[in-house]
């Protein structure tokens, strides 16, 4: 006589801890090769954007006289801190803001949901972007001169700060993308754009008169790239900004988007896919 036993899977807390990583793992891998097929070029585009980043803040300031602003030290370090915490902070947001939503076909593939295509998509642009500093920092170590960074671990974690606030925001207009997809797209750029300058990259907190710090003091980017060099220079010490403003407002967009997101993922329509 035949019997038919069902199989049921483990379901304990750490089994399915397991099979969650397992899915963010791959969804990271997928949202590394999304934009290209081959994951080393994806990266060489990055490092190639920050490069330029880098020779157009360096040529910029060489030609309008503004070297004598920055902050005594590797002049160089000093553009790089900047642009590191600025692209870590764009790239997670626009990698987040492009993730799959809740109408989107791959969330009918259990164990498949909104939250671990947000978390493969961020984790996707942090690696991208850690593995670009590294390689930089390192050719610009042994090619040109010693990297010297006074406090690096201090340093490292401003960025992984910018990183979460990127995350942050993200979340939020994700939440909002199916109701309003248009004015998002905008906003979002309308926001990159404006970091270019907001986020503090060609000048430091301290060097600032009173009514222009009022301007800026508002972004946890500005906050963040200027504590970053407070940790990586020596002879600087930031007065007009501090790194837990950024982690506050970041926590609570993470808790806004959550709950937006939430509210929306209740509410999707198979057409909004159509919208994008």
């Amino acid at each position: 006589m035949i019997q038919f036993q069902s199989r049921r899977k483990a379901t304990g807390g750490l089994s399915t801890a397991l099979e969650i990583a397992e899915v963010v793992y791959h969804s990271t891998v997928r949202s590394v090769r999304k934009k290209h097929s081959n994951a080393f070029i994806a990266l060489g585009v990055n490092m190639l954007q920050v490069v330029i980043f880098v020779g157009v803040f360096y040529l910029m300031f060489s030609i309008l006289g503004l070297r004598g602003a920055a902050i005594r030290g590797d002049f160089l370090v000093y553009i790089m801190s900047g642009i590191f915490l600025f692209m870590t902070h764009v790239k997670t947001l626009q990698a987040v803001v492009a993730s799959e939503g809740p109408a989107n076909p791959m969330m009918q593939h259990a164990p498949m949901n909104t939250i671990i295509s947000i978390c493969s998509a961020a984790l996707g642009a942090l690696y991208i972007q850690i593995l670009s500093l590294f390689l930089i920092l390192f050719g610009y170590h042994v090619g040109v001169t010693p990297v010297e960074i006074d406090k690096p671990i201090s340093a490292f974690g401003m960025l992984m700060i910018a990183w979460f606030a990127g995350l942050a925001l993200g979340i939020v207009l994700l939440a909002l993308k199916p109701w309003f997809p248009t004015v998002v797209q905008v906003l979002s750029v309308l926001y990159m754009r404006a970091n270019m300058i907001a986020s503090g990259k060609m000048f430091v907190a301290n060097s600032l008169p009173s009514f222009m710090l009022a301007m800026f003091d508002w972004n946890p980017l500005f906050h963040l790239i200027d504590q970053a060099r407070g940790f990586a220079f020596i002879n600087y010490v930031p007065r007009y900004s501090n790194w837990e403003y950024a982690i506050t407002v970041a926590l609570i967009l993470v808790m806004l988007g959550l709950m937006g997101e939430f509210y929306t993922r209740r509410h999707a329509s198979a057409s909004w896919e159509a919208r994008r």
